[in-house]
């Protein structure tokens, strides 16, 4: 196991933002109510909210860090490290994470990093900047973890368009030699990356003319090369075998169990993957915070977004003890123990 024990660093707050623009899945026009009715019911995803194109992820990201950094009381100079975890930034180059530390106001030395790294971002994200403060050398991190992911896509694929939702969410970690340990396992099947994939945009296949050419593959599945693509399939396969036993091994190696664990966040997928992985592992259901009903697959800033609108109270009030789980691009996976002490968290708000 690829284990990182980061000391010393304390999770301070956090908090999410969503486009005000609601979507059910009868509003997609690819879609009879009768379909609509049936994805409802097994995949679970009845609500999403979607960016107009003139939003970027950053922008939600900017929106949850200002709220954030200002119910903290932290000053923008005592900012050290800005990680932006995201799939979707403003551009190719450069980096977002620079455009957000100027948007931001924080300081010129503030270290900046851009992580592309989909489902597992937030748990990548605090991995990063949880060893660069571990030392001490620096006190202050800000993550900001999102996406805008439908617009990656192609509108006429039934496999992809109803699953994602936009978000962006913050989270604030800090130096604390008081701290528990943050423990992480990561994992990497690179060997599987065509099963989440945007075959052309990058230099590997360039954009061309046939980068535009729909194809039909059935089941009302219709894309092009640039559109992002899901093996539905091989993505199941691969969430319900992999990640559980990242998750048995963390419990079994540090004497964890169902009993000394409050939640066990799990990267919302959708609700067959999720249901699954819970029947495997035996995990009580009211450990299991779900909000993809609300949300849909918000990518790498689902742990974030649980702990914001499902535990918001309880991170306020009382230490927690969250076995978090994350999956997807790569194809990657990570298992998080989180020791809480009470925080700042504010709600989830709703981006005009």
């Amino acid at each position: 196991m690829a284990l990182w024990e980061i000391k010393n660093v304390a999770l301070r707050g956090v908090t999410g933002t969503v486009p005000d623009h609601a979507v059910k899945t009868a509003d997609y026009d690819i879609f009879t109510q009768e379909e609509a009715d049936v994805f409802d019911n097994t995949v679970g995803i009845k609500n999403r909210y979607i960016a107009p194109d003139d939003v970027c992820t950053s922008d939600l990201c900017f929106d949850a860090a200002e709220r954030l950094l200002a119910a903290l009381g932290w000053e923008r100079e005592s900012i050290d490290v800005l990680v932006f975890a995201s799939v979707t930034g403003d551009y190719k180059t450069p980096p977002t994470a620079g455009i957000l530390q100027h948007r931001l106001g924080l300081p010129t030395t503030t270290f900046v990093l851009d992580v592309p790294m989909g489902c597992c971002g937030s748990i990548y994200a605090i991995n990063v900047a949880g060893n660069l403060l571990s030392a001490g050398t620096v006190k202050r991190a800000l993550l900001l973890v999102g996406d805008t992911a439908l617009r990656m896509g192609s509108l006429k694929d039934k496999s992809r368009v109803p699953l994602f939702g936009d978000s962006g969410t913050a989270m604030a970690l800090e130096y604390d030699p008081t701290a528990d340990d943050i423990i992480i396992d990561f994992n990497t099947l690179g060997s599987g990356y065509q099963a989440l994939m945007t075959p052309h945009g990058g230099f590997r296949h360039p954009i061309a003319p046939e980068s535009f050419i729909e194809e039909d593959f059935g089941n009302g599945i219709v894309r092009a090369p640039k559109d992002t693509l899901i093996n539905g399939m091989d993505v199941f396969a691969f969430a319900i075998s992999r990640p559980p036993v990242s998750i048995k091994k963390l419990m079994e190696q540090y004497e964890l169990n169902t009993d000394n664990v409050d939640y066990f966040l799990i990267h919302q997928a959708n609700k067959l993957i999720v249901d699954r992985i819970v029947k495997k592992l035996k995990l009580p259901l009211e450990k299991v915070p779900y909000d993809l009903q609300e949300f849909g697959n918000l990518g790498g800033a689902s742990v974030p977004m649980l702990m914001t609108y499902n535990l918001g109270e309880e991170l306020q009030s009382r230490p927690l003890t969250l076995v978090c789980s994350a999956f997807g691009l790569g194809l990657t996976w990570a298992t998080m123990v989180l020791r809480t002490r009470p925080m700042i968290v504010e709600p989830v708000f709703h981006f005009l």
